[in-house]
């Protein structure tokens, strides 16, 4: 059950030990069927979240929001209302257009983001973009994929969802496959796929990275691997089994 499967997901991401989010940060969703996704809704947390804290939001009255210009602050919260399957469920998160969009990609059903502590660091550093388009050992590759998104730092909500929905072309036409990670400069991460298992196991890769990244630059690394063996290692093409352990 779709319900089961995402706050199964939301309690794992908000366990206070992973360091992913603490308080009221991060969100997940998960697509219910072509007009209608779950999101967490504004104000609530994680690790407790209940099926009274999912939202039920329309596509159509968010999709459209991307192809917008600016709007104020009122009228994306006034469509974030109107998207609402029920008018007596909570507000949507903030981020629920970015969630929209993600969850509009062929093959994607879960959402997850996070403020992780090792990847923030690095994403609050001059070495953001190079963390994001290397790799460097194949645990990395098989569960994140060959590069992940950048998005150079944005304003919350509307904006930031226009800034995913463009880089996230970009990569697309670049390397002809969708992410599984995207990386927002002094914010934190987003991975996405096509089960909550899969979400989860490269958020968790994503952050045992980062640790990796910040140990061997005070070595005087990191070591990245070269194009030729990147193309050796690449196995995103299939989505790797996944399992909800760390790995």
């Amino acid at each position: 059950m779709i319900v089961h499967e995402l706050l199964a997901l939301s309690h794992e991401i908000g366990r206070e030990d992973r360091g992913l989010v603490i308080l009221g940060e991060g969100n997940t969703s998960a697509r219910v069927s072509d007009e209608t996704f779950l999101v967490k809704a504004s104000g609530t947390c994680l690790g407790t979240l209940k099926p009274d804290e999912l939202v039920e939001c329309r596509f159509s009255i968010l999709l459209p929001l991307l192809e917008r210009g600016s709007l104020t602050d009122q009228q994306v919260e006034d469509a974030l209302m109107a998207s609402r399957v029920d008018s007596n469920a909570g507000k949507p998160s903030v981020e629920a257009v970015f969630h929209a969009y993600l969850l509009s990609l062929s093959g994607i059903k879960f959402v997850g983001h996070s403020h992780a502590i090792i990847v923030s660091q690095i994403l609050c550093s001059p070495r953001a973009r190079e963390f994001a388009g290397n790799r460097m050992f194949p645990q990395q590759v098989h569960w994140c994929g060959i590069a992940s998104v950048f998005v150079a730092y944005t304003d919350p909500g509307l904006p930031l969802a226009q800034a995913i929905l463009r880089e996230t072309e970009a990569f697309l036409r670049q390397h002809r496959r969708l992410p599984r990670v995207i990386l927002l400069q002094n914010h934190g991460l987003i991975t996405l796929g096509a089960t909550a298992e899969s979400v989860l196991s490269a958020m968790l890769m994503a952050e045992k990275t980062a640790n990796h990244f910040v140990g061997a630059a005070t070595l005087g690394g990191p070591v990245f691997y070269s194009k030729d063996e990147m193309r050796r290692l690449d196995c995103y093409q299939d989505e790797p089994a996944t399992n909800n352990s760390a790995p």
